[in-house]
């Protein structure tokens, strides 16, 4: 038993709570009589029936409240961020995000020269060593114009641009929403000139 489980132990008993006994057998109530055996324990009771229940009635408002698009939105870029450099690169995911969110910023001539970059861009800069230490999007396209490489990768310095405005972009809108709930509240609705 570690320091704080024997210290929460003897607070409990100097101020009289009850201590149930995990490992005693838990009968829910009303399902079944006193004297029927029961296979489950107080603690399967608060760790399954209650815990895991709770976690997924959470995990499932979260899957619910993102929609499929937003979640995608998000996931695809990530194979540009330096942070993941120990997973495999993944240039088709870039692919479909330029096709799927940006397909009035790329042509079909550059989305075929964004393949080759991003062939080479694995290769050249992936594995690179300068590479490893960079931890952000923005450090990237720093790096990309500090070393001269965006010339002949603008059209990755380009997707990374407009990966990291969508942040901005998504902060403006809902700026835009709080102030216009601070404005339109539910009393001005049914503001009349009677009123």
């Amino acid at each position: 038993m570690g320091w704080v489980a024997l210290s929460c132990y003897f607070i409990f008993q100097e101020r009289n709570i009850d201590i149930p006994d995990m490992y005693s057998p838990h009968f829910s109530r009303g399902a079944r009589a006193r004297n029927e055996r029961s296979d489950h324990t107080l603690e399967h009771h608060y760790r399954v029936d209650i815990f895991y229940e709770a976690i997924n009635c959470q995990i499932m408002e979260l899957n619910h409240r993102f929609s499929d698009s937003s979640t995608e939105l998000l996931r695809l870029p990530t194979t540009l961020d330096p942070k993941s450099v120990d997973e495999p690169f993944r240039s088709g995911d870039i692919i479909e995000l330029v096709e799927k969110f940006y397909p009035e910023d790329f042509n079909e001539q550059e989305k075929i020269v964004l393949k080759i970059q991003l062939q080479h861009y694995e290769i050249d800069f992936v594995r690179h060593a300068d590479y490893k230490p960079l931890t952000s999007m923005s450090e990237l396209c720093q790096w990309l114009i500090n070393t001269r490489s965006v010339a002949n990768f603008h059209l990755i310095y380009r997707v990374a641009s407009l990966v990291l405005t969508l942040s901005v972009f998504t902060a403006t809108t809902e700026r835009s929403f709080s102030a216009m709930n601070l404005i339109k509240t539910r009393l001005r609705n049914k503001m009349e000139d009677e009123f």
